[in-house]
């Protein structure tokens, strides 16, 4: 999110009272908290050196043949100041430990002659830094420390006295003192963001009002006056101000008169064209440019992206002054477009612009390959007819013969059902002849309501057999559940068996095809033939369906042309992906869900 310089100004205001406030709390808890500390820590030396005192006392009246032990503790004045350790604000205990740690007398007689648990020492955190003393005071339940004076007899160490001290009583009395610079620090921000606001409203003022007429200025108002106050430093920036927007006025008025010269030229022109600013503003831009935009704007980034081909030449021309073109580039919306550039100067030969104009060479592509397309029809024209002269005639006597063939071979099932074969690629021959004549002229379409598995199934003999005698694996996957489609069965068993023949083909030393139907979204039903062959080089991609095209040493060109055509002829789509090396994949989407047979549809070769 993007902030206002006056919500700027005010959060650094803020900030900076708030962390000042933060640090001198803090400095000011570290100073309370050592004193704290140091009252318990007089309070605990002020005991421990009473009960020293009396217990010295006692050792040195004591007899030398005498239980010390015993005397320490059947001492009342002794036990006195031990149990006046209760008194004490943050004492715990007060005692007198032998060297090995066992109580000789405590505050709570029932800990006489046991041992006593040791404690941290307090002299140690007296002496530690303030991290320490904080993360010592706020531990959870306090934490317990002892102040500790050796008890000496001569120069031997008879045991020493300790005081415990814990620090839950420091944290209450730390908690009770926290709440005053807490009050101060939030008192503090609070104040410190009023006057921030109110140093903002008055600072920041003059940018308003410039910031006001800039956006006028930007909306078109060309007379745009500044109220800033005479007698300050925005004095002389509200005189140059009005300077500039004058000097803005005048070539605005001169820049629309340009203008609307230009578009009574341009406007209803066949060519786009665009003029760009020496800044990149788009000056002007007829409708046949605009349509070729990125974007929407006034600005050469808006309408123009760094990937669009005629930026590089528009960025060129302005950095250089230098004419380019024309260039054959392809545009984003698809087809080329020849692209020049030039500048535009004034009379004092200053640049004022950059033109832009492309002209769209994509409808001489279509009359070229309408042109090209018709030279094809004709020449296949003309090679169907001879087809049809020199095989017709020869495939009808071959028809005759193999029908006195099966008469004399009928009680010979296994030679029946071959000759069958070879009557249904009689026949299949014979229909190819025809489509070839059929290629050139409109085309009779028979639709009925077929299953590609059916007519697979009767294609089934002739691909095995073609498998097999390359050691080809065939896998088909067609479910019996496939919604029935609306097509010429005669059509789709040429283009079927068209696909798996050149599969075949395509894998001389053995492979896999698959022939799978699967059922799509938008009433389709998609048709894969996929191969495992040598594949097709990307070179050749997109000239697979030409008429005439091959890449095999004998093959005609004409059975995927066939194939693309009977695709069309169904309005369905066909697509092709390859893999040199690994494999070709045919996809055919054809139309589903025609219930009824219905009547021949007359439809026109294109």
């Amino acid at each position: 999110m993007r902030l206002s310089l006056k919500t700027k100004q005010v959060a650094g205001v803020t900030v900076i009272a708030g962390l000042t406030s933060i640090l001198l709390g803090g400095w000011y808890l570290s100073s309370l908290a050592r004193i704290l500390l140091e009252e318990s820590h007089s309070r605990a030396e002020l005991l421990a050196t009473a009960i020293y005192h009396r217990a010295r006392d006692v050792v040195a009246t004591s007899a030398p043949d005498a239980d010390l032990v015993a005397n320490l503790q059947n001492d009342g004045g002794l036990t006195s100041l031990l149990q006046t350790s209760a008194y004490y604000p943050s004492v715990l205990y007060a005692a007198i430990v032998n060297p090995g740690g066992f109580i000789i007398t405590h505050s709570d007689l029932s800990m006489v002659n046991l041992p006593l648990q040791a404690a941290d020492d307090f002299d140690e955190l007296i002496k530690a830094g303030p991290i320490a003393q904080a993360r010592a005071i706020y531990t959870r339940g306090g934490r317990a420390y002892e102040f500790r004076i050796p008890l000496l007899l001569g120069t031997t160490e008879f045991g020493s006295i300790r005081v415990g001290v814990s620090t839950l009583f420091i944290q209450k009395e730390f908690e009770k003192t926290f709440t005053t610079p807490l009050t101060t620090v939030a008192a503090v921000l609070v104040g410190a963001t009023l006057v921030a606001m109110l140093l903002a409203q008055l600072v920041l003022r003059p940018i308003h009002v410039i910031r006001s007429g800039l956006a006028k200025l930007g909306r078109g108002e060309l007379d745009v006056d500044v109220d800033l106050p005479k007698d300050s430093e925005f004095g002389d920036l509200g005189d140059s101000f009005k300077a500039v927007t004058a000097r803005l006025a005048a070539d605005r008025m001169q820049l629309a008169g340009q203008r609307a010269t230009l578009e009574s030229v341009v406007e209803h022109l066949e060519d786009a064209v665009a003029l760009f600013g020496p800044d990149g503003t788009l000056l002007f831009a007829n409708p046949a440019m605009r349509a070729s935009f990125d974007g929407a704007g006034t600005t050469l980034g808006a309408v123009l992206s760094d990937a669009h081909p005629y930026r590089a030449l528009v960025d060129a021309t302005t950095k250089d002054r230098a004419a380019r073109g024309p260039q054959t580039v392809l545009a984003p919306a698809g087809g080329e477009r020849l692209v020049l550039t030039d500048v535009v100067t004034d009379a004092d030969h200053g640049l004022v612009g950059v033109m832009l104009v492309a002209r769209n060479l994509s409808y001489l592509s279509q009359v070229e390959s309408t042109i090209s397309y018709s030279r094809k029809l004709a020449a296949l024209g003309r090679l169907s007819a001879g087809i049809a002269h020199e095989v017709k005639n020869p495939l009808n006597a071959t028809m005759i013969h193999l029908e006195l063939l099966k008469m004399q071979l009928a009680d010979q099932p296994t030679a029946k059902e071959h000759l069958a074969i070879i009557a249904a690629q009689m026949r299949r021959l014979d229909e190819v002849v025809q489509g070839f004549l059929r290629f050139t002229r409109p085309e009779d379409l028979k639709l009925q309501k077929v299953r590609v598995g059916a007519i697979i199934d009767d294609l089934l003999p002739v691909i095995r057999a073609e498998a097999s005698s390359h050691n080809i694996e065939l896998r088909l996957e067609c479910p019996p559940d496939l919604p029935p489609i609306s097509a010429d069965p005669g059509l789709l068993e040429q283009a079927f068996l068209n696909l798996a023949i050149n599969a075949c083909q395509a894998m001389p030393q053995g492979g896999r095809l698959r022939i799978a139907a699967t059922a799509r979204p938008g009433r389709r039903l998609e048709v894969v033939f996929e191969d495992t062959g040598v594949g097709i080089p990307p070179e050749h991609l997109a000239r697979i369906f030409d008429l005439y095209f091959t890449t095999k040493q004998h093959g005609s060109g004409i059975g995927l042309s066939l194939v693309y055509r009977a695709v069309q002829l169904h309005d369905g789509e066909i697509e092709v992906q390859s893999v040199p090396g690994r494999g070709t994949t045919f996809r055919l989407l054809l139309r589903q869900d025609v219930t009824t047979s219905t009547p021949a549809a007359a439809v026109s070769a294109s």
